[in-house]
């Protein structure tokens, strides 16, 4: 008996210290930092149980995806989320990788899957390098107007 109360007491003074926890925010703080790990899981988890020969090689496409979209919202999570206006075209990037672990994993796949996922990956890349050329474009180039003009100030002249 003497047991059932510490095991009891134990089982209080942690429920306890749980709601207390939770009603500072410590709860919510450590979801709203962590939870692309839920996405993380079941992608990793996809990719575990294809290695472990028990899903086809089919399930590394959403496998791959949850992977690529998981790493976004962490780096959203770090840098802000404003940053996902530059950063969307890694959603196709995502759909790409996902195509190109069932081309490369798979047995019997047709070559058509390496071609979309080349297309989608080169057309998210282009989506990415256009968006950065857009935002950052006029900062490229005034860097080249300056460098042009100090070349032009300071370069070496040819003596006629």
């Amino acid at each position: 008996m003497p047991s059932n109360k510490y095991s009891a007491g134990i089982i209080l003074l942690l429920a306890g210290v749980v709601i207390l926890l939770g009603k500072v925010g410590v709860f919510s703080f450590l979801g709203a930092i962590f939870w692309p790990l839920l996405v993380l899981i079941p992608g990793v988890l996809l990719h575990v149980l294809y290695f472990g020969r028990i899903v086809p090689a089919v399930a590394l496409v959403p496998g791959g995806m949850l992977v690529v979209y998981s790493l976004l919202f962490i780096v959203c999570n770090i840098a802000g989320w404003e940053s996902l206006k530059y950063l969307w075209p890694l959603f196709v990037f995502g759909v790409a990788a996902g195509l190109y672990e069932y081309y490369m994993f798979g047995s019997n796949v047709p070559r058509v899957v390496f071609t979309a996922s080349l297309g989608t990956g080169i057309a998210s890349i282009v989506f990415l390098l256009l968006i950065l050329l857009w935002s950052w474009g006029i900062y490229l180039v005034a860097a080249a107007l300056i460098a042009a003009g100090a070349w032009m100030m300071f370069g070496t002249r040819k003596r006629w």
